[in-house]
């Protein structure tokens, strides 16, 4: 494969700029698309510019002006036969200043405004055209790439131009979808799609280049969705064929542990179970993932997973994203297995009796163990882990996951069990998660009182305090909570801290507490319990409280600044309450509703329905933010789109079939075309 060194032009120091971009290879320079168009194919009279328009014109500098003061470096008035316009300069080069002459001819690039003296450009691209010369106007329309310091638009084009040539080169670029296929999807070849994404004719539609729909980037689309889907298959079918513990059902400890609950579970809960027995009884490892609305009753699930590896003689492991919620999981599992005497530990970072744990999983002495991203650093080690159970899975990088599977067994690899509580709908599901078994608990459980949700201005909030006070003195619990610590100039946000003490001020008959990610988790933990034991009445906190806490008591929750969450963190937040009999509230404060913010809160006061809530989230926000995979070795898509590009995720799921088993020999150059060294972590 061509390096990009061998380009002319590159030396060490723009080969350096380069990597940052992942940029090593020439094919890698084919493959860093646009981010967008500019049209520079006609030129502009100055009389016709509008305030707003980019443009191309051609006129003669008329005269130069050195402002005495202020930012403005050089204005230059520029004329051609139809009117003037002004160059606005607030950094100038050296050599600029020899170029910028009266009487020189430029043609400009920019963006028009208008200002003090009449139409202007400020800071414009420009070209100095030399008397009796002619510039040929551009073919094709101008991309705009993402860049680094150090490497231009300029200098990216120029490149591009060189990798474009290159790749007509006879066998310099493989083309790894078959041509039967392309065919009946009827998608251009590799080479002609790349040559139109770099450089489109000048006739194209911005608009069609913008909202992805030309024929050209489809077949970049399909490409591109096709080699993760199949890099997916791949770690599936690879770690199929690893080994790992068979575990039994053990009928009588799990009658005993069910007997304890103070519940049945739920048609879903026992089928999404099924399910997980039959993975773990086999000599593969498992690797499942359960999705289940907040207060579905996934822990109980996972709890009964674990069982299944305790009963067989080996450890199991639940890893939590916050010491919060593992300090929740921690004692619920402690309810749990005190009737079948099984030892439950927590390890987090503040834990003080570290080592003594320590010494307990390397003994086999902790059955149940329980912890943050402590779990996997060096000095943890497992006698017989059998089992790791990742919640909230979508918070840890793929690296981190890996780190902890490391730990089992020497020659066995561990059953893995994510979990999550951002439902997805399920065609997304199959590509985000191809390599997963998926299981859905779609089913709350009985007696859950569904929340009322208001949507209300700040400007009410006395009102609000009102209906705080009310509540707790009728014996109920109130959430009340701020996205941040402390005061931000930067944000108009109420901060927790301030908050708690106007409250305190203004309620002084009632008991508050005040909880934050800041605080020590010892500090949290006695926190919590007075809530939890119904002495604080009022807990104002941060965004800490999404997940973990479970207070029966609490039914009225207000969350200040709601139109800064995206819709599943208020979901995860409003799950906090509800989870009792009362009839329970959840009020969302806004300071300032812009149209998507008035969706997205009008859809948190219309269903408490975890799917719809996340379609609707997916949709005004998209995959990446919605479902954490920003992270390293994620999703990171280069043209594609999950939520976009949902359409043709059928016909990639059928071709990914058809690839594997008819055209092997190109799925190696395919998955390192798009996915490169992120495909490693398989």
């Amino acid at each position: 494969m061509k390096e990009i060194s061998d380009l002319h032009g590159v030396g060490k120091q723009l080969a350096k700029c380069l990597a940052r971009l992942g940029i090593t290879e020439v094919q890698d320079l084919l493959f860093h698309l646009p981010l967008r168009y500019q049209d520079r194919t006609h030129l502009q009279m100055i009389r016709d510019l509008k305030d707003g328009d980019e443009a191309v014109i051609e006129a003669v500098i008329s005269a130069v002006i050195h402002p005495p003061r202020g930012r403005t470096k050089l204005l230059c008035e520029l004329r051609d036969e139809t009117g003037k316009l002004y160059l606005r300069f607030f950094h100038v080069l050296s050599f600029q200043t020899t170029i910028l002459k009266v009487g020189t001819r430029l043609r400009c690039y920019g963006s028009v405004r208008l200002g003090q003296k009449g139409m202007e450009m400020f800071h414009p691209e420009f070209q100095v055209i030399a008397e009796g010369k002619s510039l040929p106007i551009e073919p094709h329309l101008t991309p705009i790439y993402p860049a680094t310091e150090g490497l231009s638009q300029y200098r990216l084009r120029k490149l591009t131009t060189q990798a474009l040539s290159w790749s007509t080169e006879k066998d310099a670029l493989t083309d790894c979808l078959p041509a039967a296929l392309m065919k009946n999807l009827a998608l251009p070849n590799l080479h002609d799609a790349l040559h139109f994404v770099h450089r489109p004719p000048r006739d194209t539609a911005i608009s069609q280049l913008i909202e992805n729909k030309t024929a050209a980037q489809k077949r970049l689309i399909f490409e591109e969705l096709l080699a993760h889907r199949i890099s997916l298959l791949q770690l599936k079918h690879s770690f199929q064929q690893q080994k790992s513990v068979s575990l039994e059902i053990n009928q009588t400890m799990m009658q005993v542990f069910l007997q304890h609950l103070p519940f049945q579970l739920t048609t879903a809960q026992t089928r999404v179970l099924s399910e997980i027995h039959a993975d773990l009884m086999k000599s593969q490892p498992m690797l499942r993932l359960i999705q289940g609305d907040v207060g579905s009753g996934k822990t109980i699930i996972a709890a009964l997973a674990m069982l299944q590896a305790v009963a067989n003689g080996h450890q199991a492991v639940i890893m939590a994203p916050t010491e919060l919620l593992a300090e929740q999981h921690y004692k619920v599992m402690q309810r749990c297995f005190a009737p079948l005497a099984i030892q439950v530990a927590l390890l987090s970072g503040q834990i003080k009796s570290r080592s003594a744990i320590l010494k307990s999983i390397a003994n086999a002495e902790a059955q149940i163990i329980i912890g943050t991203h402590a779990l996997f650093q060096q000095k943890v080690d497992f006698a017989k882990l059998a089992l790791i159970v990742i919640d909230e899975q979508h918070r840890f990088g793929v690296e981190q996951r890996a780190s902890l599977r490391e730990k089992a067994q020497k020659n066995y690899y561990p059953h893995q069990l994510m979990m999550t509580a951002t439902p997805i709908p399920r065609t997304l599901a199959m590509s985000l998660y191809a390599d997963l078994d998926c299981s859905t608990i779609d089913e709350l459980p009985p007696g859950r009182t569904p929340v009322i949700t208001s949507v209300m201005s700040s400007h009410k909030r006395d009102d609000i305090i009102a209906r705080v006070r009310e509540a707790c003195q009728q014996g109920r619990q109130v959430y009340w909570v701020c996205p941040l610590i402390e005061e931000s100039e930067a944000m108009a946000c109420q901060a927790a801290t301030t908050t708690s003490q106007s409250l305190t001020q203004l309620l002084t008959d009632i008991k508050i507490g005040l909880i934050h990610g800041r605080m020590r988790a010892q500090e949290k933990e006695i926190v919590m319990r007075a809530f939890q034991a119904g002495e604080i009445h009022l807990l104002v906190a941060t965004t800490v409280i999404e997940v973990g806490v479970d207070v029966a008591n609490a039914s009225v929750m207000i969350i200040e600044n709601a139109e800064r969450l995206g819709l599943s963190q208020l979901h995860q937040l409003r799950g906090r309450v509800g989870r009792g009999s009362t009839v329970s509230y959840c009020i969302l404060l806004y300071q300032y509703l812009s149209e998507i913010a008035k969706e997205r809160l009008a859809v948190m006061r219309d269903t408490t329905d975890g799917f719809k809530i996340a379609q609707r989230d997916l949709e005004l926000r998209g995959p990446g933010e919605v479902l954490g995979v920003r992270q390293t070795g994620e999703l990171s898509f280069k043209v594609a789109d999950l939520l976009r590009d949902r359409d043709i995720l059928a016909e990639v799921n059928q071709a990914a079939d058809i690839f594997m088993r008819d055209h092997a020999e190109n799925i190696p150059a395919l998955i390192a075309r798009w996915i490169g060294r992120d495909g490693d972590y398989g």
